[in-house]
């Protein structure tokens, strides 16, 4: 997540929340509109009040969500063993913002990061144990992997010509023969089970701590039902050394779901590499744990 204080971004700002609001929720307009102080990419988010939320998409392509999470959220929460964001009700397009938007339960906590969570191995056993829970929820009816979910739980197939051209660009500043032996294992695998739930986006960002350990998880905006390798991108994005190694245990999944996992983190880090200072980093681990697992 990113630090998107200012406020008008996207041309979403507290004014237009608070006229929002006013016309379609009245009975909360006398609630304080401010932004948070750490704001995601897809969505701007305003507290309102003490206890509530509004969530704005900054584009078409991040409005699905609103209605996948106010259907879905209610259905997984009883299930999963810390909190995720509660849907208390769905706004419309209005006031020239011309998307749906979500009202949701403010969720105390501190996002994850090294300085907030001083046990990573006992973290990454609570995300393992998070992501198996979430697998275990019913899918029957979920929300197929596709454009909502920006094709995570998908074959990673679909970034393969993405990946290619970074790769491309690259040659000479990374191993590029061994990023492509890695690309090229997960191809050769699949997903041969029933759809499970995944989340999406199991980022540091979107998972908050208290008192060092994981209370809640948040921003479902791009799960859904399918293969869940892309829930595994942790691994290499946070974890490292014993904390990898107790996240890989603990989350219970087969070599094959591993190799696509290394494919989505190695997709993801290329296609950032020169506007992201981690890509590099998530790379060299990405190749390393590859040649570990031969």
């Amino acid at each position: 997540m990113t630090d998107f204080r200012q406020d008008g971004r996207a041309g979403i700002d507290a004014a237009l929340v608070r006229r929002l609001i006013a016309e379609q929720f009245p009975q909360w307009a006398d609630l304080p509109v401010t932004p948070v102080k750490v704001d995601g990419w897809d969505n701007r988010t305003y507290r309102l009040g003490p206890e509530l939320t509004a969530r704005l998409p900054t584009a078409e392509s991040y409005a699905a969500a609103v209605h996948k999470e106010h259907e879905w959220l209610p259905l997984l929460a009883p299930a999963l063993p810390v909190a995720i964001p509660e849907a208390v009700a769905k706004g419309s397009p209005g006031q020239g913002y011309p998307y749906h938007w979500a009202i949701r339960r403010w969720i105390d906590g501190e996002t994850a990061s090294y300085e907030t969570v001083p046990d990573l191995s006992g973290f990454a056993r609570s995300i393992a144990e998070f992501i198996l829970a979430l697998q275990s929820c019913d899918a029957t009816g979920g929300p197929e992997a596709g454009a909502h979910s920006f094709y995570r739980g998908a074959p990673p197939e679909y970034y393969h010509d993405e990946t290619l051209e970074a790769l491309a660009v690259l040659k000479g500043r990374i191993d590029t023969d061994l990023a492509r032996e890695v690309w090229e294992a997960a191809l050769a695998t699949s997903w041969d089970r029933p759809p499970v739930w995944f989340h999406g986006d199991i980022a540091s960002g979107n998972l908050l701590v208290q008192d060092g350990r994981l209370s809640a998880v948040i921003d479902f905006g791009t799960s859904g039902v399918g293969d869940p390798a892309c829930d595994l991108v942790i691994a290499y994005t946070f974890f490292s050394g014993p904390s990898r190694s107790v996240f890989r245990d603990a989350v219970q999944q087969d070599s094959g779901t591993w190799a696509r996992a290394r494919a989505w983190a190695l997709w993801k880090a290329l296609i950032t590499y020169n506007s992201s200072e981690t890509s590099h980093h998530v790379i060299t681990e990405v190749l390393e744990d590859h040649q570990a697992q031969r």
